[in-house]
């Protein structure tokens, strides 16, 4: 993407001082994080993985205003947040370029469901970011015969693993000298994986791809399985046991699985209630655990189904 239009796309749903803040900054859009806005706090930003409170350099730091919060998700939403009332509901919102605004406020409940977040007093923008190639390393271990294996990335959180499977999914539909193209699906409950802004994927996916956004990773799977005709399903960060035998069945079908879930270790993940049991039946042929020792997204082990360790640090 250019780095202009990506400044521009952030700068564009922050209120006018806010705005005015950011473009007194000497930053590098392409390594900002997030920016956070807290009713009554410092105005706060993540950059190059270190937080500062801006204006930098002063000792008067920006104070943040209810009436900020309130433009900044006018902006955000065009106006309208009625019509992004499913989003809001899940705690967020997709703007064009995949970045997404969390928020944070009062829930309100429908029986004993999210309904709404109203009295919002924070938000929590956060860039997406799109890292080309970085799946190369991984496609030897994980593909056999031109066809991608089933493959679970284990990772602590914001160590790379949604990166990882963005790019994973772009290689698998395109096609490269280690898999042929294919048509893979995507069930995208957060809007992390496309990053889609009214429909459309603003991140690079792949000319085979075909993206359910903001639906729900168990139902998500057997629509997609009814409809599109897959032969590879991803998803990101599995975790209930109604994930799990969607996963099971949609191996039973014959698709291929790319899935992720939060983790420190191989060990960790052998522990798991539900996912302990897929380990042992060897559901999955491919373990890849990320890590962060010396930067996010650092590839520590590859693991094959039974548990061996294929490589280290790859």
């Amino acid at each position: 993407m250019n780095k202009e239009k990506r400044k521009q796309q952030i700068l564009h749903v922050l209120a006018k001082t806010v705005r005015r803040l950011m473009e007194s900054e000497n930053l590098d859009y392409e390594k900002l994080q997030e920016i956070r806005l807290r009713t009554g706090q410092p105005l706060l930003i993540v950059w190059r993985g270190k937080e500062i409170f801006l204006p930098s350099g002063k000792k008067n730091k920006h104070i943040v205003t209810q009436e900020e919060i309130r433009e900044t998700l006018e902006y955000s939403s065009h106006y309208s947040l009625y019509a992004y009332e499913n989003e809001i509901r899940q705690g967020f919102l997709t703007i064009e370029g995949g970045h997404r605004v969390g928020v944070a406020g009062k829930v309100i409940l429908e029986k004993n469901k999210v309904k709404n977040i109203q009295y919002i007093s924070s938000i929590n923008i956060r860039m997406s970011h799109e890292i080309l190639g970085c799946a190369d390393q991984v496609f030897p271990f994980i593909s056999e015969n031109k066809q991608i294996l089933h493959t679970l990335i284990i990772s602590p959180p914001c160590c790379g693993k949604t990166t990882l499977i963005r790019d994973l999914v772009r290689q698998i539909s395109d096609g490269n000298q280690y898999v042929k193209g294919c048509a893979v699906g995507v069930v995208d409950e957060r809007s992390e994986l496309g990053g889609c802004y009214l429909g459309v994927a603003q991140n690079r996916m792949g000319s085979r791809t075909d993206i359910l956004d903001c639906c729900p990773k168990a139902e998500g799977m057997m629509m997609l399985i009814r409809s599109m005709s897959p032969q590879v399903i991803a998803v990101d960060e599995i975790g209930t046991e109604e994930d799990i035998r969607a996963i099971e069945y949609a191996m039973q079908c014959g698709c291929k699985m790319i899935a992720s879930i939060h983790g420190l270790s191989m060990e960790e993940a052998k522990k798991k209630p539900i996912l302990g049991e897929v380990i042992q039946r060897k559901r999955f042929e491919r373990y890849v655990v990320l890590g962060s020792e010396t930067h996010p997204g650092v590839l520590k082990e590859i693991y094959d189904e039974r548990g061996s360790l294929l490589c280290r640090g790859c």
